[in-house]
């Protein structure tokens, strides 16, 4: 293989990191289930492009320079911590207030908003960030060549939008819009806590 890289292994870490519940699936399983598959799959799509400027960053060295330079990781670690408990706001509102034009969970009025949404949730993600830093700072080989940098950008990639786009199709299917219409307040009320508690995780984990 390519600069004996094992791929296997690093596809498997990225499954682990991308299929594992967070703030990412949460909110295009909430565009799915309150807006149907297209606004689910275009918070998808935002949510990969924001992936795949992580990892080509990184492989570029931007990831170890952040994580070596604290100030940097400060910034986008308290600028997702405020985007995670806005949409916790945004949610807590939809539940107790009733508010119909309410753009969190996926509740958005465009696909192309849907889409922004999940680039602005993934672009502030520091999960991705630590991510992406690690795989190709400590993950790949000293001195990998461009087409092994390459080659893992684009296996991950492609991955992480199968498995975005996946869960975009599986909450959008019709018996699962249907138990959102009916719950839609519960829901809401999860989505408020779950995000909640993401920001605060992200706004008081310090980085050693």
């Amino acid at each position: 293989m390519v600069d004996q890289v094992n791929l296997p292994l690093i596809l498997l870490a990225a499954l682990v990191s991308t299929a594992s519940p967070g703030p990412a699936t949460l909110a295009i399983a909430g565009a799915s289930m309150s807006n149907g598959r297209r606004n689910g799959l275009a918070m998808a799509a935002g949510i990969t492009t924001g992936s795949w400027l992580w990892s080509v960053s990184a492989a570029m060295g931007l990831g170890a320079i952040m994580l070596a330079n604290a100030w940097a990781f400060e910034v986008i670690r308290y600028m997702g911590a405020c985007y995670l408990l806005y949409l916790a706001f945004r949610s807590a509102r939809s539940a107790f207030v009733g508010s119909s034009s309410v753009e969190i969970s996926g509740r958005v009025q465009s696909t192309k908003s849907a889409y922004f949404h999940g680039l602005g949730l993934h672009i502030t993600n520091p999960k991705a960030i630590l991510f992406f830093g690690a795989l190709f700072s400590i993950g790949m080989p000293a001195g990998a060549s461009g087409s092994t940098l390459a080659l893992v950008i684009v296996a991950v990639g492609l991955q992480s939008c199968l498995v975005f786009h996946s869960y975009a199709i599986l909450f959008s299917n019709s018996s699962m819009s249907r138990r959102y219409t009916r719950l839609q307040k519960w829901f809401d009320c999860a989505f408020a806590v779950a995000f909640g508690v993401a920001g605060i995780k992200v706004l008081t984990t310090r980085i050693s």
